[in-house]
């Protein structure tokens, strides 16, 4: 007869099988039985997160600190999760506390330069991190948090050049192809394929630079992946677009579509233009009969979530129920743009009969990009969508968290990759109320403004 496991062990042992169902009640029973349990508190703790209940991680850790305030493991899972919450101050106390005790550890000194970087302070960010980068040269997370910093800051010669390192992280898997990677050769009379990686809204952003590639030379193919074909079936700088490489087809290079501001861009002054997107007539014919009915209002598109399997999209991301507050304003429709795993919530509260599912049936980007052109606004998070309207030219207002996206940065209502968007930022992690009512007073202040002229 096999002995049953004590609370304790069942709770870790749940914990670490990822069985965060099992695990939550047998911890939340040992907890109140032994309230004095430190380490299961920040075991607790962890678990919470890896759940994206971050304020309860933060005060299971805070409980855990309190009762063991030496523990290395504690004030590191303190530390994470004050990141997470934007809390970076304390959290970099926190780290620089182990640092002192243990100056070897390289996380603790990335995720200090990541704390700097994501509260918007550049410089010190870039100050820190640099000297780190030769001190742990096979700690890859170091440069990159430097070259994010350093993107975010303008640096975009060493801040992309740094930014190869991705390929040396378990974030993004290099290209399997067997072609040698473009390294600065001469072009002239070469072929080159464009491989993209990584978001749709990362192909949107860097397909402005085909022009400079074309350029120089070469004939330029671009693997686009489907969703997003028909819009790029045009695009300029591109002799051909396609989802794989064409048959009977010579390649010299490859290079990633990531990679293409290492052409020509080194500050601002070098950005060039969003790329000119394909919106086909029949998504344009598709569009204009879901708006029919609502001719005669103020129509805004709306988007709450990128990519739910994103890491980060706990973060930059909200539910549909945020946009609540815009439903009252007068003569004016919301239309979803959101097409994903959260429309089911959507359809089945309600909200769907008051906001308008204008993207559920969509074929794919090309459909959304034909109803964005419908509309007098586009709202929307940090996603592929906001890419695709900067694009379009189109009054685009992007929410972001406080951690931004680097095209975006930390400050400022504007951004010089699209110069028709508006930026709304958060002003504390995971609180989007009162930003979204910034947003509806704006909106009715710049809808009566266009109504009147």
């Amino acid at each position: 007869m096999s002995a049953v496991p004590n609370p304790r062990d069942a709770a870790i042992d749940a914990h670490r099988a990822g069985d965060h169902k099992t695990a939550i009640p047998i911890y939340s029973r040992w907890l109140a039985q032994n309230p004095d349990d430190a380490s299961m508190w920040s075991n607790y703790g962890a678990l919470l997160r890896s759940a994206k209940q971050f304020q309860l991680a933060e005060q299971a850790h805070r409980r855990a600190l309190a009762l063991e305030p030496t523990g290395q493991g504690i004030r590191a899972n303190l530390a994470n999760v004050l990141s997470d919450l934007g809390k970076m101050d304390e959290s970099i106390a926190l780290r620089r506390s182990l640092l002192d005790e243990n100056p070897n550890l390289p996380e603790q000194v990335s995720l200090i330069g990541r704390c700097l970087r994501g509260s918007g302070r550049y410089d010190e960010a870039i100050e820190w991190l640099s000297p780190a980068v030769d001190q742990f040269p096979d700690h890859t997370d170091i440069r990159m948090q430097l070259a994010l910093a350093q993107m975010a800051a303008g640096d975009y010669d060493r801040g992309f050049e740094n930014y190869r390192v991705r390929w040396d992280t378990d974030e993004v898997r290099r290209p399997k192809i067997n072609l040698p990677e473009w390294d600065g050769e001469p072009l002239e009379g070469k072929t080159v394929l464009v491989l993209p990686e990584q978001g749709f809204g990362d192909a949107v952003l860097m397909a402005r630079h085909l022009p400079d590639l074309k350029a120089m030379g070469a004939k330029v193919i671009l693997i686009a992946e489907k969703p997003l074909l028909r819009l790029f079936s045009k695009l300029h700088g591109a002799d051909v677009v396609s989802t794989g490489i064409p048959a009977q087809t010579k390649i010299d290079f490859y290079i990633s579509m990531m990679d293409l501001p290492r052409l020509a861009v080194s500050t601002d002054d070098d950005i060039r233009p969003p790329t000119e997107l394909t919106v086909p007539d029949t998504s344009k014919d598709r569009a204009a009969k879901i708006v029919a009915p609502y001719r005669d209002v103020f129509k805004i598109g709306v988007v709450w979530s990128g990519s739910a399997t994103y890491r980060g999209n706990a973060f930059r991301s909200f539910t549909h129920r945020e946009f609540w507050p815009l439903l009252d304003i007068e003569n004016t429709q919301l239309f979803s743009l959101y097409k994903g795993p959260y429309l089911d919530a959507f359809q089945q509260d309600g909200s769907s009969a008051l906001i308008v599912d204008a993207a559920s049936t969509d074929r794919d980007f090309a459909d959304c990009a034909a109803t964005m052109l419908e509309m007098d606004l586009i709202i929307t998070s940090d996603t592929a969508t906001a890419h695709i309207a900067g694009s379009l030219g189109l009054p685009t207002w992007v929410i972001l968290h406080t951690d931004a996206f680097w095209v975006y940065r930390h400050q400022g209502e504007t951004t010089p990759w699209y110069p028709t968007m508006r930026l709304f930022r958060q002003e504390q992690a995971l609180e989007w109320a009162p930003v979204i009512n910034t947003i509806k007073q704006e909106v009715i202040t710049w809808k009566n403004h266009n109504l009147s002229c």
